[in-house]
Parts: structure tokens; sequence; C-alpha cells
């Protein structure tokens, strides 16, 4: 019974690989002293590749399929080998199998904040996670520039070029794209796609292809993320200055009131003094919009009664200020403007 099993384990007809360990990126077929028969069968599954390396020369690929070993199917074997007919005898050569099915949920990020070169701030000191996905495009690039000899190999013995490689380019990803850092901080989709075109050209190197890449997190020093959040806020209320006061003045409300609650008479004082700027503020703003919305037809009044408009705008400038001030009250302000107006007919 020994004798048959040593017999049988000389010749190999079929070459095939199941794929049963996920992450699994290149597997070596156990020859362990077999010979390939003539004609035997290689069958190379969906999501798979197959190379043969005769004497540490890559040789023939192939696609998936069922493909019967002859010297038609293996050219570059055949050259290699010299043989000049069809050979009959077994023969010996290292087969490897590759997986190109995509390899999701690789993670990257950085474990040190690291400094990149910005436009507008001149240098900027970030954290940032994500993850992404690749393949092998090219067996022999890979074969020869990482996997070698190896039995096995393994995303997880990959990982580590691969996380070096994402954290090396950040910076250049930022500084080839042509945004503003605080543009790609705010749209992390941005912030990815620049990281994939830069990342692409390095994974194809050692024959990958990357597939996908997400940021998922961004974090800034703290001084940062506050113009960060700025300049979302105003991206919220666009140009208009008047609406951005109002959106400053509402980020503050709730600093005022916990000083105003902390208790004590520097507290209450503190309230006070809040409730008192927040009124000049919106009472400013409330005289900007009269004065806006008054211009019109102060100067169609001004130049049907032969007064200068620029006299009475600048009267009605030092009401609003006044107003502005509490020394007048809105009715006092009224009706001193109307007063104005009368005379002017």
């Amino acid at each position: 019974m020994a004798l048959m099993d040593f017999i049988k384990k000389q010749f190999i007809d079929v070459i095939q690989w199941t794929e049963e360990n996920d992450g699994t990126l290149a597997w070596r077929f156990p020859m362990a002293g077999m010979e390939i028969q003539s004609g035997g069968t290689l069958v190379v599954r969906e999501s798979q590749l197959a190379v043969f390396v005769n004497e540490g020369k890559v040789a023939d690929v192939f696609g998936p399929g069922t493909h019967t070993l002859t010297t038609q199917t293996l050219p570059v074997l055949t050259y290699l080998k010299n043989w000049d007919k069809l050979f009959e005898s077994p023969f010996k050569s290292d087969v490897y199998f590759f997986s190109t099915r995509q390899q999701i949920d690789q993670k990257w990020g950085t474990p040190q904040p690291i400094t990149i070169r910005d436009a507008d701030f001149g240098a900027v000191r970030l954290r940032a996670f994500g993850n992404y996905a690749f393949r092998i495009a090219d067996p022999k690039l890979f074969h020869t520039e990482i996997s070698g000899t190896r039995e096995n190999y393994t995303t997880a013995d990959i990982d580590g070029q691969l996380r070096g490689l994402v954290l090396q380019n950040i910076s250049n990803a930022v500084a080839s794209s042509g945004i503003a850092f605080l543009d790609l901080a705010a749209n992390q989709l941005s912030f990815a796609q620049a990281l994939t075109r830069q990342l692409a050209p390095e994974f194809e190197k050692i024959g990958l292809k990357l597939e996908g890449m997400t940021v998922q997190n961004v974090s800034l020093p703290e001084e940062l993320q506050k113009v960060l959040d700025q300049k979302i806020g105003m991206g919220m209320v666009g140009n208009d200055m008047g609406k951005f006061m109002q959106y400053q003045t509402a980020q503050a409300i709730p600093k005022f009131a916990e000083g105003a609650g902390s208790g004590g008479v520097a507290g209450d004082a503190m309230g006070l003094g809040a409730g008192v700027a927040l009124g000049q503020v919106l009472a400013q703003n409330l005289a900007a919009g009269l004065q806006a919305q008054a211009a019109p037809a102060t100067a169609a009044v001004a130049a049907a009664a032969g007064v200068k408009p620029e006299d009475v705008m600048a009267t009605l400038e030092k009401l609003g200020d006044l107003k502005t001030k509490g020394i007048l009250t809105q009715e006092e302000f009224d009706a001193k403007k109307a007063e104005l107006l009368k005379k002017l007919v």
C-alpha cells in the first residue's frame, strides 16, 4: 500500500487551488519532488491566475479556465526547456496561484500626527484613518517584487508595507490636488479621491491595483478645527454678512449663558454684559436694514424737494447711532424719521 501511495505521488494529473483561506494572495502548489504529467490538467477558477516558474524564471501565465498542459499551452516554458518536439515525459516546474479578488476593508491610519504643507496655513498637523481595497493585477510583477518563492503569502504579510505607502503619500496627495487643506478636510470624499490618485501608481509598481479608498475621519488641532467650523458655518449662510452675524451670535449665546449661570455677582455681570452686547449687535443689524430700506424712498423725496440726499442720509445715520446706543427708543427713532420726511415735502 505504501509503495502504491509513493508511485501515485510521483505524477500530478490535476493542478488546482480551492482558495480555502481568506486573505491569501499567493499560494505555491505543493510539488514535494513530484512531476507534472504530460497532458495534465490545470484548473484556474474565476478570480484566480496561475503562473509557471522554471528554475527561478517566470514562464507562462494562465487565466480562468481548464487548460491541458502541452507545448502549445506552455510556449515560454517550452522555449526555456529547449523542447524541439512534443514532450511526452513528466516535467518539473513550480506552479503559483494568485487570488485576484478584491481585498476589502484594509485599514490605514496615522499612529502619530503628521505634518503636511498647505497654501493657507503653511503647515498642518493631522490624524486620519480609513480603509481601502486592492487586488493583484500583475501576478508576474507581484511574484518577482513581493511574494517570491514563499509557500503562502497573505494580506497580513503586506499590510505594513501598504500602510507605509499611504502615510508616505498623504502630504504629496494634498499638494498635488491643488485644493486647500480646509476644503479637503471638510469634504472627506475629495480627500479620499486625492489619496487614490496619488497612491494608484505606487500600487502598480508592485503589481497591485488600488480599487478604492475612504477617509473615515480627519482630526485637526483645536485651533484649526475652529477655523474649519467657521468655514462650514459660512457655507451654510452663504455670503450674507447679516446672516453670518446672526450665526456668530447664535454660536456665542450658549457660552454667555454658561457665564451667566455660573453664580455670584461676577457671573450675573457677565450675563448682563453679554445681553447688552448681543442687544447692540442686533440693534446694529436692524439699523443697517432700516437704512438700506429707507435709502431709495429718501433719495426720491429729497430729489423732489430740492434737498441733498446725502444730508438726509447723514441725519438718519446719526439718529440710527443714537438709537443703537440706547439714547433713542425705536418709537422715538420712527417719529424723528417721519418728522424729517415731512419737512422734506
